[in-house]
């Protein structure tokens, strides 16, 4: 089969390793890609979506899988692009992707639907936020639109409000767009992810993400620098309550709304003291929550996303792992706000035991050097979280590049018995 993947992170190297390893004989190509998955998949020659999609008619693509968001919201959106095209996407319509595209469409998502969640308002400048914020901490607010998993805030206090009111709506760092003011939830955070299919829908292995910069939850907020992920995560009967109250009712609103879904649909949650509530969607896999989660699918990925994108909800082709796996994120100097690329990496051809994605790496004249923010994710597994968290950390520790920043509590913190 020939398939291609559209993004270029880790998440993308994940998802590209994972349709390469399916069982048959597959051509994998990748758009925009970069050195390390083109080690794994075929570059493809284009300059925009609709040559893209081209390209993909012209080859006989026969699966387009949508790792990075922004190609589902861009111009006509892949998946509407593809549909055109006659090619299975792996990955929601434009229209179904607001519910990750504005913050706003989601939230009035949530509330026509009663699915649990934060209470919110929209605001649209600076003075309008601090009324509704009211003095009010800690408060969380949110960009509206996409902002490559940097539009969010969690505001302990005013210093803090102020600062990402100023990026949102002086400097303009992501646009034009209009911020939600929601409210603080407490409690520990889970990621789920399900595959979903018109009115079906099969839940993947659920997750857990480390969001700043610093060990102990201290610093700055970032794309991810670590995650856990198992079957063992939650209890069985919340899991139960999460599918009853979450999953089921926004698969069932997509339907009753129009709105067509075909592809991994993200449900970032906070285990409230009040039950499980949606803090966010995202219409694709997380980052780094998908380097965490791959190596515990078992079976035919590739042929279940082709069925799914074709509308068959195929169940008999994917199991999970039941045991844990551990993601440790290798960050260049600067991060997050700034990134530090050019410097060589080192220890890579020592790493046993693991796996290394690439999401912010080149080749240079000496071999790797960092060219991003999130540079490497090392991953491991274990039958107990335990095992799984020596071994990410082992691996990790192979691992060297001037100005690197990682932390050693991840899969850890959390997890203290109290």
């Amino acid at each position: 089969m020939k398939i291609l993947v559209v993004g270029k992170g880790g998440r993308e190297h994940a998802l590209v390793r994972a349709l390469v390893e399916s069982p048959g004989e597959h051509e994998v190509f990748c758009f925009p890609g970069s050195d390390a998955i083109f080690e794994l998949a075929k570059p493809v020659e284009a300059d925009g979506l609709e040559s893209l999609v081209g390209w993909m008619k012209a080859n006989a693509v026969e699966l387009c899988v949508a790792g990075e968001e922004s190609y589902l919201v861009k111009g006509e959106g892949l998946a509407d692009l593809c549909e055109g095209a006659g090619i299975p996407c792996w990955g929601p319509h434009k229209q179904s992707a607001q519910l990750e595209a504005s913050k706003e469409f989601a939230k009035g998502f949530l509330e026509r639907h009663t699915i649990p969640t934060g209470k919110a308002s929209a605001v649209a400048s600076l003075e309008e936020a601090r009324a509704a914020i009211g003095g009010g901490y800690p408060v969380v607010l949110k960009f509206d639109g996409l902002a490559a998993g940097k539009g969010v805030a969690v505001c302990l206090e005013e210093s803090e409000g102020e600062a990402f009111l100023d990026e949102v709506f002086v400097q303009k760092r992501f646009g034009e767009g209009r911020v939600l003011v929601e409210e603080f939830l407490t409690g520990p955070e889970v990621s789920i992810f399900a595959a979903v299919v018109d009115d079906g829908y099969l839940v993947f292995t659920p997750a857990r993400d480390y969001k700043r910069i610093g060990e102990g939850d201290a610093g700055a907020n970032t794309g991810g620098m670590g995650a856990v992920a198992s079957r063992q995560l939650i209890p069985a009967e919340a899991l139960e309550r999460i599918e009853k109250e979450i999953v089921a009712p926004t698969v069932a609103g997509l339907v009753s709304e129009g709105l067509p879904y075909r592809g991994f649909l993200y449900f970032g949650l906070m285990m409230t003291p009040d039950g499980p509530k949606v803090i966010e969607y995202n219409c694709r896999f997380g980052d780094p929550e998908c380097q965490a989660v791959m190596p515990l699918v078992k079976g035919d990925l590739a042929g279940f996303c082709l069925a799914g994108a074709k509308g068959d909800l195929d169940l008999s082709k994917i199991a999970f792992d039941e045991g844990w796996s551990v993601c440790v994120v290798l960050a260049s100097a600067g991060y997050p706000e700034s990134s530090h690329s050019g410097d060589v990496i080192s220890g890579l051809d020592t790493v046993g035991g693991a796996r290394v994605y690439h999401a912010g790496t080149k080749l240079g004249p000496e071999g790797w050097e960092t060219n991003g923010g999130r540079v490497l994710a090392v991953v491991a597994g274990g039958t107990d979280r335990e095992s799984a968290v020596s071994s990410a950390h082992s691996a990790a520790d192979h691992v060297r590049f001037d100005g690197m920043q990682r932390r050693r509590d991840i899969g850890i913190l959390h997890f203290e018995t109290p």
